[in-house]
């Protein structure tokens, strides 16, 4: 007997995994765009947000700035050039205190030496270099400041460096001098299209003590040390122009002293020449009051321009910003990994949007799917059912299964297309008498046939019809409903109606008519997206005149209009096609739109009048209508609303079901 194991699949993504469920981000993001944002705007405020226990791009952008403000709260630039004066005038100090007891003219002289030294720092070190010293204690001072320029000015330069060099004997400094010369001989050669990878690779098992970020080729290693570069210079500049003279001073006089300088020259202007694009000329301010050598301050500037950069990344404000755009390993190392997580999440919400079909690109722009505008209409339509009263009929959703229909207790047989139950009983005892009492070939002995089912076979169970309806939702347009924030509801409610008879009443029409200073009929796609008409006019008579040829089009439906407003008609057509605006309503307006509520009347068709203000004129207008036609009015709050409609349209549906079967 074979035999089974099973256990991880290890050939690519587990085929048989859900996919990844990014329908409650598009949920909030449709909250944003019903109310007119761009699918674009929308989504980047979604992953600036962050989803359900998912960080966003905003607390990420927040921990960046609160480490920017650390950083610059961490001390003073000019820390090496306060220690180089202490360790200075210790040495002077300690070379007196062992002259002064020696009543000899040549200590005389070393005093007198001594009083004449510039108050520049630079320039008194340069002076004290060929001095002999009598004290060894002064001795020993001069040369631990001396060693503290050389291990300072070179790591600033190559992060890391200082601790190779913390017992430098002439054997390091040579080793030093090797690898800056080498390292400058592979950029030229680089230059001339002459390096490769091996050379990068044996230069690295000679000096990659002196790299601890351990750069995997050439390109990484120049990007280090340039941006270490550029920090440096920003430190510079930093500084008043007296400390920054000073210090720089310093910094020639330790690498001429340590037989650096030309070398260092010569990889400070390849270095300039390849990252053109860095920033060395800023300034930064640092505000601590605890001192930093030039090394901490490089490297505190160097991280204060990663932070700088990272932040303009995460902002993700200019044309054409993608989260691929992120530095992944500069969040690790800047917020943890757990960020980095977060940053995963949040790019595959952006991924799956589009690969699900949801989101689509055209001309670099996002814009919604058909998909994504049924999921829309089914999330409004959702919170609107949630809004009815608890225990009130009408199609709420249901965990359990049920019929489209009052079942009559007969069945028919299967006709392509029929959306009713199956009569399971009658279909598998049709296949029995086809079939016959024969056993099927071969089956062993004591085993009931099988019943194989063909098409023929299959009956549905007969449920009573329900009459088709001609649905019209008239929505305004005008810019009065983005003024009084009724806009992005309203849109909502359009969807959600859309998405009710799509999915509950197939049978039925339904036409979305906006209106403001002209009528037009709008796709559900196009709705979601759609903003408000920044333009005169609520041009009412014109989106009756298109329900009229809708409610035309389908004699036989029962025809069901509703209209959402937040003001009186200003607006007709005249008979050159051409749209009449007048404030206040002029008499034309107001006959020509009572003339096609009449013509509402004529087709038996009531009109329900929504309204989103409480104006009088409004409020007269709606009254007149309902005299004539005999429909209702109603004034919701914004926020009910989609109730309001749905639940309308609802009582409607009940109110004209047919007593016929199907």
């Amino acid at each position: 007997m074979s035999t089974y194991r099973y256990g991880e699949y290890r050939g690519g993504p587990d085929p048989l995994a859900a996919p990844y469920d990014v329908r409650s981000a598009l949920d909030e993001m449709g909250e944003q765009i019903l109310e007119g944002a761009t699918p674009q705007d929308a989504l980047r405020d979604l992953l600036r947000r962050g989803a359900s226990g998912l960080r966003g791009l905003d607390d990420m952008l927040r921990r960046i700035r609160e480490q920017r403000r650390a950083l610059r709260g961490s001390g003073r630039l000019d820390g090496t050039l306060e220690q180089a004066r202490a360790l200075l005038d210790k040495a002077i100090g300690q070379e007196r205190a062992e002259l002064f007891p020696d009543p000899s003219d040549e200590a005389r002289m070393r005093e007198a030496e001594l009083d004449t030294l510039p108050d520049d720092t630079a320039q008194a070190i340069q002076r004290l270099s060929s001095y002999d010293w009598r004290s060894e204690a002064a001795r020993q001072t001069f040369e631990e400041l001396q060693d503290l320029l050389r291990r300072e000015v070179l790591d600033t330069q190559f992060h890391g460096i200082k601790q190779a060099l913390q017992n430098p004997d002439s054997a390091a400094m040579q080793r030093v001098k090797d690898m800056l010369a080498d390292l400058n001989s592979m950029l030229e050669a680089d230059a001339r299209g002459e390096h490769t990878q091996q050379d990068f690779d044996n230069f690295m098992e000679k000096y990659g003590d002196f790299f601890p970020d351990n750069p995997r080729n050439l390109e990484e290693l120049v990007d280090s040390l340039a941006r270490r570069a550029a920090a440096a210079q920003r430190m510079l500049e930093s500084l008043t122009p007296e400390q920054r003279e000073e210090l720089a001073n310093l910094m020639a006089q330790a690498l001429e002293d340590a037989g650096l300088a030309m070398e260092m020259s010569r990889l400070s202007d390849q270095l300039r020449a390849r990252r053109p694009d860095l920033d060395w000329s800023g300034r930064e301010r640092m505000r601590g009051d605890q001192p930093l050598g030039m090394s901490d301050a490089t490297t505190a500037l160097q991280e204060l321009a990663d932070l700088g950069e990272l932040e303009q990344t995460l902002r993700q404000d200019y044309p054409g910003a993608r989260l691929d755009d992120i530095d992944e390993e500069a969040v690790r190392r800047v917020l943890g990994r757990r960020a980095v997580d977060d940053m995963e999440a949040l790019r595959r919400i952006e991924r799956e949007l589009e690969r699900q079909g949801y989101l689509q690109r055209s001309a670099g722009r996002l814009e919604l799917t058909p998909k994504a505008v049924r999921r829309l209409g089914e999330t409004a339509l959702r919170r609107v059912f949630a809004e009815l009263e608890s225990g009130r009929r009408g199609d709420h959703d249901q965990d359990d299964a049920g019929a489209a229909g009052e079942l009559t207790g007969s069945s028919r047989p299967w006709q392509f297309g029929d959306e009713q139950p199956l009569d399971v009983v009658r279909t598998v005892t049709n296949a029995v008498r086809r079939a016959g009492p024969a056993p099927r070939t071969g089956a062993p002995t004591g085993r009931a046939p099988a019943v194989r089912l063909q098409v023929d076979d299959f009956e549905v169970a007969e449920t009573e019809q329900r009459t088709a309806a001609a649905v019209c939702l008239l929505v305004d347009l005008s810019y009065s409903m983005a003024l009084r924030g009724t806009w992005g509801v309203a849109k909502q409610t359009s969807l959600a109606l859309h998405s009710l008879v799509t999915t509950r009443f197939p049978q039925d029409a339904i036409q979305i008519i906006g209106f403001s200073n002209y009528a037009r009929v709008l796709q559900p796609t196009e709705l979601a997206g759609l903003d408000w008409d920044m333009v005169q006019g609520t041009n009412l008579h014109h989106a009756l005149l298109i329900a009229g040829r809708h409610l035309d089009k389908h004699p036989e439906h029962e025809p069901v209009v509703l209209v959402v407003t937040d003001g009186e008609p200003t607006a007709h057509l005249m008979r050159d096609g051409m749209a009449w605006f007048d404030w206040p309503p002029s008499k034309e307006t107001i006959e020509h739109t009572l003339a096609e509520v009449d013509k509402m009347s004529r087709r038996s068709a009531t009109l329900n009048m929504f309204m989103l203000a409480e104006d009088e004129r409004l409020v007269a207008f709606v009254r007149e209508v309902a005299r004539r036609n005999g429909g209702r009015m109603f004034s919701p709050s914004p926020e009910r609303l989609g109730e309001y409609v749905v639940s309308d349209f609802l009582r409607a549906r009940r109110g004209r079901r047919a007593g016929s079967f199907r």
